[in-house]
């Protein structure tokens, strides 16, 4: 009897594998997941600072800053609209469960704002965010899932926030956008004499000068 319930365990798990080809449940994986920032070209930020409440409710503060990807390709184009480079070194959020919510504070260099907001992360981008480690991609059956699940904010003038997952092809997926507000005591809260990070860029001033800042693109 032994023998017999040993060899249906076997043929048991022989078709589950079977039925899930591209399952990543033996690939290596990070145990949390990451944040990064993202911009549109030209239109450069610096984030003062983020928190990420889980879906626990514990609140991480402190859980990333600085610039943000993006570039000033001198190509011709009309480059500023829309997303282009979604991705980024992207920072560990040590200890947390998926995310809720994120919030950010960030100075728009380009237009001389500061602006900050509370994000909420849709269910179905945790659910993407759990795929991307756990399948691998259909295009590439033979390489390894992601390392790591993670959520970029991209961050554009005016406020606009959009929030993009990958999918198990690393491939970026918007999954919410949210409306930032200003900070009344501008940048840095007032403490730094109302100055900015760093100047607008000789590259971002020609590109603004010609085609302008596109609202409404992202």
């Amino acid at each position: 009897m032994k023998e017999i319930i040993s060899i249906l365990c076997m043929l048991s798990a022989t078709v589950c594998q079977a039925n899930e080809p591209l399952s990543a449940k033996n690939d290596p994986k990070s145990s949390g997941w990451e944040l990064a920032f993202t911009e549109p070209y030209y239109m450069k930020v610096w984030v003062e600072d983020s928190a990420v409440e889980d879906i626990n409710g514990k609140l991480f503060t402190r859980t990333g800053g600085g610039t943000a990807a993006g570039g000033e390709p001198e190509n011709g184009n009309e480059s500023a609209r829309g997303w282009h480079a979604v991705g980024a070194a992207a920072k560990a959020v040590i200890g947390a469960e998926l995310p809720k919510r994120i919030y950010v504070r960030w100075q728009s260099i380009v237009e001389s704002q500061t602006y900050k907001v509370w994000v909420d992360v849709p269910e179905k981008a945790r659910e993407q965010m759990i795929e991307s480690v756990n399948q691998r991609c259909p295009e590439t059956p033979d390489q390894q899932a992601s390392y790591s699940a993670s959520i970029y904010l991209g961050l554009a003038p005016g406020g606009v926030v959009q929030v993009f997952v990958r999918d198990s092809c690393h491939r970026p997926i918007k999954v919410g956008k949210a409306q930032a507000i200003l900070e009344p005591l501008g940048p840095s809260q007032g403490k730094n004499e109302g100055r900015y990070a760093y100047p607008v860029s000789e590259k971002a001033k020609r590109y603004i000068d010609k085609y302008g800042i596109p609202y409404g693109s992202w």
